[in-house]
């Protein structure tokens, strides 16, 4: 399960849920980072009791759209690209979860799990009473007079409270009330209650647990050469801008591992071999790197240095899986879809964000290659490659800041494929124009008022994955064989995860 959640317990009277009522699922707090979490003196539990009666005489402030969770830690993303009279139950509860990431600063593989976890369950509680997919996990029928669109709430609600170890409180009080009272609406809120567990039940032991993701665990061996990984901080700092302190170990080496959502397993789309480091191709993207992306770099452009920072999607933010959640929001609400269809489709682009998490962290830990800032400043004269461009420049450092994990291949990258191919999927075509402004304009001041425009989905996933060279994180092939892992998972997903049922 998530970062420091206890384990589900189905049958736990406290998660029963009435009309007026919110679940009580939580006694553990999710910690900031990704090490392990402090136990708290008052249980969550305890403090959610508390509120229950100042919860109840919340006043409701518009229609469905208005998250009171924003009243208190900041502003909504669907406000942001929502037109008039386009909210709805599925916009609003991603919506939620995307602010969840954000105050909480959830870290991307992270937030990628907590989307496809929530979304999952919800499209299945209300699957399972409308009963208009097949899937694979199970859940069996709901009552047939139950309201599909509580139980979705419900059941994100619950999924999401043990995925951030929040209790999603005034989300989900603020949406029951937007349903009057009824026999239908009671049967939705324990059919959503009962599918969430059951989904949650699923996921418990999936390796998505802080004791399993954030350790090696001995499941993937160091390379031993040159090209092996190791930090590269403590140095950077942007300014403005975010900076770092020193990186203390890896991130996540365990979370290829993960149960999968659509995929077989974690290593299912797991890409081919790096390059050779003596190779004349490894020269030709060493030189490129440090040339066009550098901190001082006198090759990349205005408009390359502006992408960037426009995908940078850091951990104070909606991240890049947050992002391209935001980016299919933006794109289906004017695609016609009913409730039910929309609730697959947002299913369907976080199940597949989630397994393009577990897909790119796998290749990251099995191939083990360091980032181009560990190559060009201190490791350059061990590659033994003959072309005199290999060299090293002690100065040099990455226009944006290098993560601390593997470089091969890029999750951005594989975000970003698996997403724009499964718009296109639900689209029925790729060549849709769009244009977009970061959805955190508050990570770098630069972006404040840009517009980014693109011809294509495939353009938008393209551009995305380019920006890590510009920002000077990653190789060359570390995109192109994301982008190529992103776009198989999400058409393997699409054929095979939620078929029509004649």
């Amino acid at each position: 399960m998530p970062i420091g959640a206890v384990t589900p317990k189905p049958m736990e009277a406290s998660l029963i849920l009435t009309e007026s009522s919110a679940p009580t699922s939580l006694d553990r707090q999710q910690g900031s980072t990704h090490q392990s979490c402090a136990e708290t003196p008052l249980s969550r539990r305890q403090f959610v009791r508390s509120l229950a009666t100042a919860v109840a005489a919340v006043p409701l402030a518009g229609g469905i759209g208005a998250s009171v969770v924003s009243q208190a830690h900041g502003s909504s993303y669907a406000s942001q690209i929502l037109g008039p009279g386009k909210q709805n139950a599925v916009f609003y509860w991603v919506d939620a979860a995307l602010q969840q990431i954000r105050d909480q600063r959830v870290l991307a593989p992270r937030a990628a799990y907590n989307l496809g976890l929530a979304t999952a369950a919800a499209f299945l509680a209300a699957n399972g009473i409308v009963k208009a997919y097949g899937e694979p996990f199970g859940i069996g029928n709901g009552p047939q007079d139950a309201d599909p669109e509580v139980a979705y709430g419900v059941a994100f609600s619950l999924a999401a409270a043990e995925a951030f170890q929040q209790p999603f409180l005034f989300e989900r009080t603020a949406f029951l009330k937007r349903f009057p009272g009824s026999e239908a609406k009671s049967l939705g809120v324990e059919w959503g209650r009962r599918a969430a567990m059951i989904v949650l039940g699923q996921r418990t032991d999936d390796g998505s647990e802080p004791s399993e993701v954030n350790y090696y665990l001995g499941r993937y061996e160091r390379r031993g050469d040159t090209l092996q990984w190791s930090p590269t901080a403590p140095f950077y700092g942007a300014s403005p801008g975010p900076s770092f302190a020193s990186f203390e170990r890896c991130l996540y080496p365990g979370h290829g591992m993960i149960t999968p959502w659509t995929m077989k397993t974690g290593s299912q789309f797991r890409v081919s071999g790096f390059h050779d480091p003596r190779s004349p191709e490894f020269a030709e993207e060493f030189d490129m790197i440090r040339r066009l992306g550098g901190n001082d770099s006198k090759t990349r452009t205005a408009d390359q240095s502006e992408v960037a920072l426009f995908w940078e999607d850091g951990p104070w933010g909606v991240t890049n899986p947050g992002h391209f959640m935001y980016i299919a929001m933006q794109l289906l609400q004017d695609r016609g879809l009913d409730f039910l269809d929309l609730a697959r489709a947002m299913a369907l682009v976080g199940m597949t964000q989630c397994d393009a998490s577990i897909s790119a962290w796998d290749s990251k830990y099995h191939y083990d290659v360091l980032r181009p800032e560990t190559a060009i400043r201190a490791r350059a004269p061990e590659f033994d490659n003959p072309d005199d461009r290999v060299s090293v420049d002690a100065g040099w450092r990455s226009y944006i800041p290098t993560p601390e994990f593997p470089s091969y291949t890029s999750g951005h990258s594989t975000f970003g494929g698996a997403a724009a191919e499964m718009i296109a999927l639900i689209h029925g075509r790729d060549d849709i124009a769009f244009s977009g402004r970061s959805p955190d304009q508050v990570l770098w001041p630069q972006l404040q008022g840009v517009t980014r425009h693109w011809t294509s989905l495939s353009h938008m996933a393209e551009e995305n994955g380019m920006s890590r060279l510009y920002g000077g994180v990653h190789w060359a092939i570390d995109n192109v064989q994301g982008l190529a892992a992103g776009r198989a998972i999400a058409r393997h997903a699409f054929r095979s995860t939620f078929p029509k049922r004649s």
